[in-house]
């Protein structure tokens, strides 16, 4: 695993659902921010499906002239019902690789509303993050309160001493699509400030 982070946000990993739900909400949502996404000159980094959000975001960053990188497993081809009009398409043999190889082509990770798929993702990266792995922003899209109960559960493993200062889990909270970039741009401009203090540190040395 690549524990060296980027200094830049340069492209975004999103996971979502590949339905799209009860709440139109959710929808608008992907359309919003895969044209945003495009809009800063961003590459996508998502699933590789057609359908649900999934399809949502990747035809919003598409059709609004952005860059898109689909990462799907072969045995999903048919089931999310691959985007195979993306020229950058990879075809993975299992859900370890996709998962690696989006982990390793991403900045930073948006969690949009989704499944037991989406939340094992985000919480993947976020487990990876506490334990130190890298340090890339994960941001859950609280779309309509869709992650609150997420954030409710992780107060109670904090409450009960599961979670504690030493390893607390870092992650990034947005109600509204317009606020997720400029979060996300802060926490990387943080982290290279950070980085820089602690290279003027051991320099001293």
């Amino acid at each position: 695993m690549n524990t060296v982070s980027q200094n830049q946000l340069t492209s975004v990993c999103v996971y979502c659902g590949s339905s799209f739900g009860s709440d139109p909400a959710h929808e608008a949502a992907a359309t919003r921010l895969g044209q945003i996404i495009a809009e800063a000159g961003l590459r996508l980094v998502y699933g590789g499906g057609s359908v649900g959000l999934m399809g949502t975001v990747a035809n919003a960053a598409l059709e609004s002239g952005g860059k898109v990188t689909g990462i799907i497993p072969r045995f999903l081809e048919k089931r999310e019902v691959m985007l195979d009009s993306l020229e950058d398409l990879v075809i993975t043999n299992d859900m370890h690789e996709r998962k690696h190889l989006m982990f390793e082509r991403a900045d930073a990770f948006i969690a949009l509303p989704g499944g037991i798929g989406t939340l094992e993702e985000a919480v993947e990266m976020m487990t990876w993050a506490q334990l130190g792995q890298h340090k890339k922003p994960v941001l859950l899209a609280n779309i309509n309160g869709f992650w609150s109960p997420l954030l409710e559960l992780l107060d109670h493993m904090r409450a009960q001493g599961y979670i504690r200062p030493d390893t607390e889990v870092p992650y990034l909270v947005a109600k509204k699509i317009e606020d997720i970039l400029p979060m996300l741009q802060q926490s990387v401009s943080e982290r290279k400030t950070e980085q820089a203090g602690n290279f003027a540190k051991v320099t001293e040395l």
